[in-house]
Parts: C-alpha cells; sequence; structure tokens
C-alpha cells in the first residue's frame, strides 16, 4: 500500500509502472507541439492589417461618442437646437475624433475611407440601439 496515497491500492510497481507511462506521454505530446509548430505557417500580413483597422476603428468610434456626448451634456436644458445645429456638432466631433488618432503626425486633409469607416460603425451603432430598443417594447408589452 502506498503511505503517500492510503486510499489507492496500488504495489510500488503499479506506481513506479504509471509514472513512466505518464512520462512517456508528456514527452510524447512535446513533441508533437514541435512538430505543429514546425510545420504553422506563419500569420499572413493582412490579417495583422485587418486587426489594426479594426482596433483604429474602435478608437475613433469611441473618440467621436465621447465628444459628442461631451458636447451634448455641455448644451444647458431645453436651449433650442436645430438640426443643423446638430449636424455641426457630429462634424466637429468627427474632425476631433480623427484628429486624436492622428495626433503623431501632421493631419491636414481627412480621408474619404476614414469617414466612411466612421459613418458605417455608427450605422451598426444605431441599428444595435434600435434593436435593443424593440426588445425592450416587446418585453414590455406584457407588463402594462
Amino acid at each position: 500500500m502506498n503511505e503517500d496515497m492510503p486510499w489507492v491500492n496500488l504495489t510500488q510497481e503499479e506506481v513506479e509502472e504509471l509514472r513512466n507511462k505518464k512520462h512517456e506521454i508528456t514527452e510524447y505530446g512535446k513533441q508533437r507541439l514541435k512538430e505543429l509548430m514546425k510545420n504553422q505557417e506563419p500569420y499572413p500580413d493582412a490579417m495583422f492589417e485587418e486587426a489594426e483597422r479594426r482596433e483604429k476603428s474602435n478608437r475613433v468610434l469611441e473618440r467621436y461618442n465621447h465628444f459628442y456626448n461631451l458636447e451634448c451634456a455641455g448644451m444647458p436644458h431645453g436651449s433650442p437646437i436645430t438640426p443643423e445645429h446638430q449636424q455641426i456638432i457630429a462634424f466637429e466631433s468627427m474632425i476631433d475624433a480623427l484628429r486624436c488618432e492622428n495626433l503623431n503626425r501632421e493631419y491636414n486633409e481627412i480621408a474619404i475611407s476614414d469617414i466612411e469607416d466612421l459613418i458605417e460603425r455608427l450605422r451598426e451603432q444605431a441599428n444595435e440601439t434600435l434593436k435593443r430598443f424593440v426588445e425592450f417594447e416587446d418585453s414590455a408589452d406584457g407588463v402594462a
């Protein structure tokens, strides 16, 4: 009987055999992992470029939301505002967000693709908000 584990009824030879098999399996696993890693192709550059583009897109959208919400929160409650004022706030927020993204270089021109990307991200955000609103309305129908 093994003194370390009194609940297990194994002979010393059986314990030694299990240790040897564990060692063999571990070594096999290490070798197999090395083989798989050797045969692995490096990630294509396009994959890193896409991840970097997505990260930039997320940052710009987050900054835009921050600037827009900050500007709107700074307005006096109940003040008259026209759709043109809302558009001005949106444009200024877009420019501020894109400037922040490009602080490390001179930035006097905005790429149309950056504007289009922000528009697409805002569209996705708006659709998600509408989707949540509709789901909320559907769940609230039976409450009243």
